[in-house]
């Protein structure tokens, strides 16, 4: 198959494609006698690894190891144990982060109601004017 092909079976981008052939994430194929690129199934079958991999969200040196495994069967399993295991490491980390934020941006929403009778100015830009000129706001007080 043709690499539009491959690209439209796997929902993977074209240049994406090529950026893994590039980093070895994915063996060259085969070329034509015109020079187009020839996919088979292997290709597809590992571009499709690879696209879950990344909705994982996992690095791209992470998926590397993972693919090493998937080429070498008899590597302990307890490597890929290790790597599933520091993912979810940083998931964990970056969710207690986007809490945070959460609850900064819940204490900038409460400044506003979005009704501003009589010429009164909006909480929030008064509040993100504040921190612009270095002041403590209502997401980041002084501590």
């Amino acid at each position: 198959m043709q690499i539009k092909e491959l690209a439209r079976a796997t929902g993977v981008d074209v240049e994406t494609i090529r950026f893994y052939e590039k980093e070895g994430l994915l063996p060259a194929p085969a070329r034509r006698d015109n020079g187009y690129r020839d996919y088979a199934q292997p290709h597809l079958e590992r571009l499709s690894f690879i696209r879950h991999c990344r909705a994982l969200d996992m690095p791209l040196s992470d998926v590397k190891r993972l693919l090493g495994f998937v080429d070498d069967p008899a590597a302990h399993c307890l490597n890929v144990d290790q790597l599933v295991d520091e993912q979810l490491s940083r998931v964990r980390a970056r969710l207690k982060s986007m809490r945070a934020l959460e609850k900064q941006l819940l204490q900038l929403r409460s400044r506003c109601d979005g009704h501003h009778p009589d010429g009164a100015s909006c909480g929030i830009l008064d509040e993100l004017v504040s921190a612009a000129h270095g002041e403590a706001c209502a997401c980041h007080p002084v501590r």
